[in-house]
């Protein structure tokens, strides 16, 4: 009874714990909107010709909630601090359009002038970062970068959304129009955003300088402050004139809590946290009192819903994935000799194909089949091995307690006619004999417990009577 009430116990929590993560998948994308943190109380200062430092930010990785917060609040942090210029070293295959949006709206109100320079060399601004480029005050590009592919794809519950031709015409000039606005407002080509957005155009940095798209190709960070000094930018807070010759540059990271969640946002590290969470989960599940297991499951299955949360997925592959757990978690407590667990992992293998199933959206975004063939094979294996204990342990024979007692041998201390004590499992008991007397001395089998007396029998006469 105790290990049954264990079991429920176990069971309403993990049902918890599933909703729970269910509600973060659904609310973890959502973080304060752009310019939230500029309401706070303390006025921004605004930038100064004789302010001393350039603060760089550095922008890597997919465009998502976790990476538009954290810029926002780095700009916000600068225009407090009175820094004479935000630097966006910006290193992105593109992201989502939400989070695209509040970076730009952060840059357009910004009182400090904000600098996108997109590098290291290799680096790229692709998808949203061309339009996050284009609202920059100044647009820079350090050699062997490229910018371009703008296409938007629309999104939605079940992936990539197949849309009329209508409707795409819609999207496309939304898109457009956009970016047109962020080239006229920085006097930038219009043309080739269009081209960018219409048809996919990508272009490399000496492209870029000359058609017009960026201002400046520098090489390194200093090589920009050098072609920054002199130039004049407008922000919300009015024009001036920049002079950079004596500039010091402070470099701001991430935080520990924002990286990890940033890099917990990739689509194959999400993949592999939900799979840990379920194999640790039907674990604990399966093994009560294996602490660990349960404990590390659930951390990885909650982180893996957050990153969920932050990107576009199809959520009949999220919901075939918990399909899944639930299938192996009922073989747990009703065993099919593994046919429930079998269709649990042909679900979960669906769930993965269909999870990322966006290959129009961005090569960012998606799992390669070698990535679901390795974890499902080892889940595969995880699941036949865990299923293999369970179904030994539950047919062991009960060796402690109450239950363990019956059917055990010990030795009679003094003549059973029919009461007396004899010798079991390390203690003496009070004992009554039937088939007959027992001597002292003789073996004994015990039949039965009623509270603390034993019903027995001597072993001799057991031989011809089976249990």
């Amino acid at each position: 009874m105790r290990h049954r009430a264990a079991r429920v116990v176990r069971l309403i929590l993990f049902s918890m714990l599933l909703l729970a993560g269910f509600a973060s998948s659904l609310v973890g994308a959502w973080v304060p909107p752009a310019g939230a943190q500029a309401t706070a109380p303390a006025a921004p200062v605004a930038p100064t010709a004789n302010a001393s430092t350039v603060r760089v930010i550095e922008a890597r990785g997919v465009i998502n909630p976790t990476l538009a917060h954290y810029v926002d609040r780095s700009i916000v942090q600068a225009e407090q601090d009175g820094v004479a210029i935000v630097v966006v070293q910006l290193d992105t295959p593109g992201g989502l359009d939400t989070s695209m949006r509040q970076i730009i709206q952060r840059i357009l109100a910004a009182r400090v002038p904000v600098v996108v320079y997109v590098g290291p060399a290799g680096g790229r601004a692709g998808s949203a970062g061309v339009y996050i480029t284009y609202a920059a005050h100044v647009a820079a590009m350090a050699p062997n970068t490229n910018i371009g592919s703008a296409t938007p794809v629309a999104m939605g519950e079940g992936g990539e959304q197949q849309m009329s031709p209508e409707m795409r015409a819609k999207v496309n000039n939304d898109a457009t129009a956009f970016i047109r606005s962020l080239a006229e407002q920085h006097n930038r080509n219009g043309d080739w955003a269009e081209q960018a957005v219409r048809q996919g155009a990508n272009v490399t940095a000496q492209e870029a300088l000359r058609l017009g798209i960026v201002d400046i190709v520098a090489a390194d960070v200093p090589d920009l402050m050098r072609q920054l000094d002199g130039r004049t930018v407008t922000t919300v807070a009015g024009p001036f004139t920049l002079h950079t010759g004596a500039l010091s540059v402070e470099r701001v990271q991430m935080g520990y809590v924002d990286a990890l969640l940033h890099a917990i946002s990739d689509p194959t590290i999400a993949y592999i946290l939900l799979s840990l969470g379920t194999m640790g989960l039907f674990f604990e599940l399966s093994n009560p009192g294996s602490v660990l297991p349960g404990m590390v499951g659930g951390i990885c299955l909650l982180l893996g819903f957050y990153a969920l949360g932050t990107l576009p997925v199809n959520y009949a592959g999220v919901l075939l994935m918990g399909f899944a757990l639930l299938l192996f978690t009922v073989d747990v407590f009703a065993p099919t000799h593994g046919v429930l667990s079998t269709g649990g992992l042909i679900s979960f293998i669906l769930g993965s194909l269909l999870l990322f199933n966006v290959p129009e959206f961005g090569p960012w975004l998606g799992v390669s089949f070698w990535t679901i063939g390795g974890v499902s094979t080892v889940m595969a294996g995880f699941f036949v091995v865990v299923a293999r204990l369970v179904a030994r342990s539950q047919d062991a024979q009960v060796t402690t307690g109450r239950e363990g007692l019956i059917g055990a041998t010990g030795e009679a201390r003094s003549a059973l006619d029919p009461g007396g004590m004899v010798f079991v499992d390390g203690a003496l008991w009070d004992a009554t004999a039937i088939g007959g007397q027992v001597a002292a001395g003789e073996r004994v089998e015990v039949l039965a417990l009623e509270g603390l007396r034993l019903t027995v029998r001597g072993v001799l006469s057991s031989v011809s009577s089976p249990r």
